[in-house]
């Protein structure tokens, strides 16, 4: 089911945040504070927002009621691939279950599918895999494993993702602020085009046909992650909901969340 592509919304300036060495240092100092105080496990972003429990919650209830990816898919297989994946901390939050829940009601709640988090800053893995060791998710514990690899999705091929059962690609393909930081990077393509313009073609082929991609963003609207995002292979299935505000007599939301779902190309 392919629609044509919307236009794309203006670029942003480029920030800091937009460089591999910004994102370098800012996990070497996580790290240095996560060995002085082990239960500092890193940024969680959009907190404020709570758009990590949002995103969980709506893949809970639609995955569990079929409505999102079918009955052949459940919370006990369902695979995630997590693109800018940080500490890790959205994995581990799917991998333990509800934190606020029993430890039998945790259990049941958890998420038991294969689980993969990338990111291009060698510090983002290295501080992830510490934290999975620590949390028995790592090769050696006794929990289920959280995979992660340091990957660039701008530059390095997809082969090495796109492995064993994920052949034809990914039950969920999560983003949190990646697109965010690599709309603020300056660095362009062998086309010569900002690395955001390209970014959704190196996304769609991550996804099965007929799984989601759910994108979170703080630099950009509802109506710009379509821009971005909706058409060709990609249709809306559902935008979530944050506590708005009214500014300048419009009305809008701090965080952005769209999940869309991957059709085959016609």
């Amino acid at each position: 089911m392919a629609t044509n592509e919307a236009p794309r919304p203006s670029h942003l300036e480029p920030s800091q945040l937009g460089t591999k060495e910004y994102w370098d240092n800012l996990y070497i100092t996580e790290i240095t504070n996560h060995s002085l105080d082990p239960s500092d496990e890193g940024t969680i972003w959009f907190d404020d927002s709570s758009a990590e429990d949002k995103s969980v919650a709506y893949l809970s209830t639609a995955i569990s009621s079929q409505s999102l990816l079918g009955p052949d898919n459940t919370k006990e297989n369902c695979s995630f691939l997590d693109l800018g994946t940080g500490n890790g901390h959205f994995l581990f939050r799917l991998r333990q279950g509800e934190e606020d829940e029993g430890e039998e009601e945790a259990k049941a709640e958890a998420w038991g599918g294969r689980m993969l988090g990338v990111d291009y800053s060698e510090r983002s893995i290295e501080f992830a895999q510490h934290i999975a060791a620590e949390k028995n998710f790592g090769p050696t514990g006794g929990g289920k494993l959280v995979e992660f690899r340091a990957w660039d999705i701008m530059t390095s091929s997809p082969t090495p993702i796109l492995d064993g059962a994920q052949a034809y690609g990914w039950d969920v393909v999560l983003d949190k602020g990646t697109f965010d930081a690599i709309s603020l990077s300056e660095e362009k393509d062998a086309q010569g085009r900002r690395n955001c313009e390209g970014y959704k073609e190196r996304v769609v082929p991550l996804i099965r046909e007929g799984g989601v991609f759910l994108v979170t963003s703080c630099n950009w609207t509802e109506e710009e992650l379509r821009g971005w995002f909706e058409g060709g292979e990609l249709e809306v299935v559902e935008s979530l909901r944050y506590t708005s505000f009214a500014f300048g007599g419009a009305e809008g939301q701090s965080v952005s969340t769209i999940c869309f779902r991957r059709w085959g190309a016609s």
